[in-house]
């Protein structure tokens, strides 16, 4: 009996070891697989690591799309211009399209209340009298780094408007270096589509008046110490106005023959440009006349404003000191009619 139990008892044990195997054997299998997972993706990403890295340092270049004129007639194209400035970024406007202008004229001949006519238009940037600066004219060169500076938005001056400038120029005396290189000027002006505005004025005799009375306040000074080619007040005009100068009647024709044969000059060097001719009596007496300046300008139309006031008005009778001696010095000549004129 006792050995029938100790067989029993036998089998038990080799059931349960038989049992135990299967499990053993089927652990190491899974690990096996696992181990062999592992060293292949260790394989995989050492063979593929050195090509990822390669592919990853990839330069991506914007190309960025150029400005483009659309129904605009061919022959206008070239006074259309889309300045890139170092200075500042023209944003949303790069690509609205700028002019380039030039005002050409002789001092005192209005050019200074002109300019600040123009610079009321929200659009339109003149830069003033830049060359009045000796070392920008010294030679054509410096003159045409300049202006290259003026036309690429890069002049920061007072007049300066925002990126959405539509017209950008400066005011230019033609003493002041443009009659000397009147050949490369003129050839820059239409290679570049600069527009020409020539503002002068018809009676030169005012004009003298003006420069004399000017050259008193600058050595007299008699607004409180201080020299003021242009004013903003009443006030100001009448303090000024009191001055009388005295006209040198011997060479008073040769003066006037000199300016004028430099106006007709002036004309002659940049009749090749797109121009417009411009009085200083006309503006003052029409109004009107800024508006052909708007269209020649091509620019929306604006009321344009001026905070100066105009120092010398009146009849030249009592604007001149030796005034009996002029008017005998320019009867029966052909300035005489500069004796009558007035606005």
């Amino acid at each position: 009996m006792a050995n029938g139990l100790g067989s029993f008892g036998n089998e038990g044990s080799i059931a349960r070891t038989t049992k135990r195997a299967p499990m053993l054997l089927r652990v190491m299998v899974i690990f096996f697989m696992a181990l062999c997972g592992l060293y292949t993706c260790f394989i995989c990403i050492k063979q593929f690591a050195v090509p990822l890295i390669e592919v990853l340092p990839v330069n991506v270049q914007v190309v960025e799309r150029p400005c483009e004129l659309i129904y605009v007639e061919p022959s206008e194209k070239i006074y259309l211009h889309f300045p890139k400035p170092t200075t500042f970024s023209r944003a949303e406007c790069a690509c609205n399209p700028v002019r380039y202008f030039a005002i050409l004229s002789t001092q005192r001949s209005g050019s200074g209340w002109f300019e600040t006519l123009l610079n009321s238009h929200v659009n339109i940037t003149s830069n003033g009298e830049i060359f009045s600066v000796k070392p920008r004219r010294s030679n054509v060169s410096t003159i045409f780094a300049t202006l290259d500076q003026v036309y690429n938005l890069d002049m920061l001056t007072s007049a300066s408007k925002n990126e959405c400038t539509a017209a950008v120029g400066l005011k230019w005396m033609v003493n002041q270096g443009l009659m000397q290189h009147h050949e490369e000027i003129s050839e820059y002006f239409r290679n570049k589509g600069v527009s020409v505005i020539f503002l002068f004025r018809r009676n030169l005799l005012r004009r003298m008046i003006s420069i004399l009375a000017n050259t008193y306040d600058h050595d007299v000074k008699p607004l409180n110490g201080t020299h003021k080619s242009h004013v903003h007040s009443t006030h100001e005009a009448e303090v000024l106005a009191r001055y009388k100068p005295t006209i040198n009647t011997t060479t008073l024709i040769h003066d006037l023959n000199q300016v004028d044969q430099l106006i007709i000059k002036s004309l002659q060097y940049f009749n090749s440009t797109r121009h417009i001719i411009v009085y200083y009596e006309d503006v003052v007496k029409n109004h009107t006349k800024l508006v052909d300046i708007q269209d020649f300008l091509k620019v929306p139309h604006q009321k344009l404003s001026s905070r100066q006031v105009k120092i010398h008005k009146g009849h030249l009778s009592s604007q001149i000191e030796n005034w009996d001696d002029v008017k005998n010095a320019l009867q029966g000549t052909q300035y005489e009619s500069f004796l009558l004129q007035d606005y």
